[in-house]
């Protein structure tokens, strides 16, 4: 195994492991509270600190008025959802995506999967407080039309002044035909009274994941503020974090899902929280908390797009033209909420394309990455056997090299002069090694992105019975408990990968450096053994197209390598020819 081939082995090692840091990375264990957060008083046109506000909402007393004595559940459908409403709140207690089948559960993607009652999706807390309890009393129903839904509740609010204020809240939501709904948040006084909210997310977006054996899975805080968008990873222990920047819109993305809101009015908006409290078991929840500034009114009316669907380009693009989208909305540029691959989202793109055209012909995303993987090989083969020859060419002229370094070792000015001749003499480029490297290296990079987070590899089968998930791991068997590192599912696709990376260094090392001695030897093995069996623990897990178009890699690798080692033992027997003469 020569000297470049180690390098880009490593240089991928350390991508792949830095990669997955990255992914468990965990976020600082307590949020700072907003130091002097100037909030906006919308009706009085003054200016309050957040935190004054927070206590004033706090010490308001509230009591209940309402006679509903019974939770009521509402189903409502749609050509793509299926929700669950329920009179405690007017919150959401399921969001089913039926559509898009979960490969654990058998049935739509549950998009709602409350934690606890005291945690659901689109709930609200009369506060700024990230921890403030939401409302948990039963609300009256109304049905105005066949895609409204309306929830109301009477309060009488008392202030800190003992000052009684009868208050009407309620939420509207509407549905159409699409992953994206309304809501509406209400409020009526018979005076001018303060208000001021906290509406959330869903606490845990599905499918469900454990980040403890799935490590190609994450929950991500996401956040756009018209020029550019932070993603943010979220790590599994209790913990909460402010966001005091400004936003068009937030939410909480999975790899392949993710849930959106979008205020009307981003104006009306005040800082917010992500959070993945836990609050049962060990159950990793992750959800976002939007903070509505103040507002002293007698009628408070906030519309809320939210989407709760996809993370995939197809369906996001259309709210960027009010044409397209049953809401007239545009411009929001849902699309940046996806996973980019920074400055080499270019080539992640050309590669997206080239595999796409593939699948319009084969009609089956397994065989299509075998093609493209194969059709990479073909046009880097160039390059990689001049990489190869290369290092041959290093070796013939290496006793000139010595004899330099020797010679010059105290003028290292002169020894680069000595050496730049010698180099050109025989029309040798030291780079020449890498550049190879760094082509193939970005496009191992841009290919580890791609296939770990296309959307449309979810739910494809490549063989039934074997690969039915493209997206995640191959199982032939399912044991009933739990292997360390491994989990509990048999996989046969990381054994032929790890026997195709064992072969591939046998291959290679035949190539030219079999005859290492020593501490050289002892890290050829290292590389040819060691490496191999890290990369299988590190990828047993992995999503089976990366795992597919790393192990086609390796085996037509195989065979360009056959290839290059016979061209390099006839490069051989012509340097000792030479050197025989």
């Amino acid at each position: 195994m020569n000297k470049n081939t180690i390098i880009a082995i490593v240089l991928s090692t350390v991508v792949v492991v830095a990669s997955i840091i990255l992914q468990s990375r965990f976020m600082p264990k307590t949020p700072a509270k907003p130091e002097n957060q100037v909030t906006e008083n919308v009706a009085a046109d003054s200016e309050k600190n957040a935190e004054e506000v927070s206590e004033e909402i706090k010490n308001l007393g509230i009591k209940s008025v309402n006679e509903v004595t019974e939770e009521k559940q509402i189903t409502v459908k749609t050509s793509k959802t299926e929700v669950v409403l329920t009179n405690k709140g007017g919150d959401i207690v399921s969001y089913k995506l039926t559509d898009h089948i979960d490969v654990d559960t058998k049935d739509g993607v549950q998009m709602v999967d409350n934690v606890s009652d005291f945690n659901r999706a689109c709930a609200v807390a009369l506060s700024s407080k990230y921890n403030a309890k939401i409302v948990n009393d039963l609300f009256s129903f109304s049905q105005p039309d066949e895609k409204t839904y309306l929830f109301t509740k009477n309060f009488v609010v008392t202030d800190e002044d003992g000052k009684n204020h009868k208050v009407t809240f309620g939420k509207r939501y509407t549905f159409e035909d699409d992953y994206m709904f309304k809501l509406e948040i209400l409020f009526h006084s018979d005076d001018e009274t303060e208000f001021v909210y906290t509406l959330r997310t869903s606490p845990q977006i599905g499918p469900h994941f454990n980040p403890k054996l799935n490590r190609y899975e994450n929950r991500q805080f996401i956040s756009y503020n018209g020029n550019k968008a932070k993603r943010q990873i979220i790590g599994t222990k209790p913990e909460f974090k402010l966001y005091n920047k400004d936003y068009l819109w937030n939410g909480i993305g999975g790899k392949y899902f993710e849930e959106i809101l979008i205020p009307e009015s981003a104006s009306s908006m005040d800082y917010s929280y992500y959070s993945n409290i836990v609050e049962v078991n060990n159950y990793a929840n992750a959800q976002a908390i939007v903070v509505r500034k103040p507002v002293k009114s007698t009628d408070v009316k906030d519309t809320y797009y939210m989407y709760f669907g996809p993370r995939n380009e197809k369906d996001l693009k259309i709210y960027n033209s009010a044409e397209k989208n049953i809401w007239n909305l545009s411009g929001l540029r849902l699309t940046e909420s996806l996973n980019s691959n920074g400055w080499l989202g270019w080539l992640e793109t050309i590669l997206k394309w080239i595999m796409e055209v593939i699948n319009k012909v084969v009609h089956n995303w397994g065989v299509s990455i075998i093609i493209m993987t194969i059709l990479i090989k073909l046009a880097m083969f160039p390059v990689t056997k001049k990489q190869s020859m290369s290092t041959l060419k290093m070796q013939e002229i290496q006793p000139k090299v010595q004899a330099v370094q020797n010679k010059y070792k105290d003028n290292p000015q002169r020894m680069q002069q000595e050496m730049a001749k010698v180099y050109q003499e025989v029309g040798y480029n030291p780079m020449s090694g890498c550049l190879p490297m760094l082509v193939q290296f970005l496009i191992l990079w841009s290919m580890y992105n791609l296939f770990n987070n296309y959307f449309e590899f979810r739910g494809s089968s490549f063989i039934p019975h074997w690969i039915e998930d493209l997206s995640s791991g191959d199982s032939l068997y399912v044991f009933k408990f739990n292997i360390p590192f491994f989990g509990n599912h048999l996989r046969i696709l990381p054994f032929i990968y790890l026997a195709s990376q064992l072969f591939f260094g046998k291959i290679t090392n035949m190539g030219g450096t079999a005859g290492a001695t020593g501490s050289s030897q002892a890290q050829m093995k290292m590389m040819m053994y060691g490496m191999p069996i890290l990369f299988f623990v590190l990828f047993y897990n992995a999503p089976s197209g990366l795992l597919l178009y790393w192990t086609v890699s390796n085996i037509f690798q195989m065979v360009q390598q056959v290839i290059i080692n016979k061209a390099m033992k006839s490069k051989k027997a012509e340097i000792s020819r030479k050197k025989n003469k």
